[in-house]
């Protein structure tokens, strides 16, 4: 049996996916949780506050290779500086791969800039690094267009576009780049097309058969420049192959 992989966030979206594929590899892996989980599987359950850092130098004890996917809405950047901290004082990590988004230090958003932060102090730590950088998932499109089509006038806000991505495919990348060696920060991964905010509204009420009324927005300011730029797309780089409409089709 190989060394065991700590994963932060492996109960969420992405994690569960990638957390398997670790294990089919041969991997024993530690996943940190909010609460005390019976272990199962080759996967060992730890009780951590990543905001305050407790319980972080016990789950790091004997760790090699760190996965580091936990996110939300707020402290992304304190929770990588705890996790970096404590990865620092066990002295034994030598593989710290974190998921970023793309645009993170161009789309003035605060979600996007402490992804930002995070990267930063990922970098500066010392410690070998793999850093990946993905677009909006399939998942939040959904979420997204589903809430916005819940009121009677749909506002279409023009010039914002997306380029989502399936997270089985960025769980598959994640587990190589995992069990790979430090690389840096590596190419992004998004999906195989551009859409318009207003196009992936317009699938999305097709395929649940609502229709709305339009109302055309102008998104003012650094943001609305931002996503009129296409700070938030990466046309250059490698995609995934699962498109919008596959996804919608099995989940609207």
């Amino acid at each position: 049996m190989s060394s065991t992989i700590l994963v932060t966030g492996g109960t969420g979206l992405l994690g569960s996916q990638v957390v398997p594929l670790l294990r089919q590899a041969g991997h024993r892996v530690r996943v940190l949780s909010r609460h005390d989980r019976e272990p199962g599987d080759g996967v060992e359950y730890v009780a951590v506050d990543l905001l305050t850092g407790a319980g972080l130098d016990e789950a790091l004890d004997g760790v090699r290779t760190v996965l580091h996917l936990a996110g939300g809405p707020k402290g992304d950047d304190v929770s990588t500086r705890n996790l970096v901290q404590a990865a620092e004082r066990a002295g034994t990590v030598e593989h710290l791969v974190l998921i970023s988004v793309i645009g993170a230090d161009t789309v003035p958003i605060g979600y996007f800039a402490r992804k930002a932060e995070a990267e930063r102090i990922v970098v500066a730590s010392g410690i070998p690094y793999t850093l990946l950088r993905a677009a909006q998932f399939h998942d939040l499109a959904l979420k997204t267009v589903r809430a916005m089509a819940k009121a009677p006038i749909l506002l279409a806000p023009g010039g914002v576009r997306w380029q989502p991505v399936s997270s089985r495919e960025v769980a598959v990348r994640l587990a190589e780049l995992t069990l790979g060696d430090p690389a840096g920060r590596v190419p992004d991964l998004a999906g195989p097309r551009v859409y318009t905010l207003e196009e992936l509204q317009r699938t999305y009420l097709a395929a649940v058969g609502k229709h709305r009324i339009r109302l055309p927005i102008h998104v003012p300011g650094k943001v609305g420049r931002a996503y009129r730029s296409g700070a938030n797309l990466t046309e250059d780089a490698p995609t995934g192959s699962d498109t919008w409409e596959r996804f919608l089709t099995a989940n609207a």
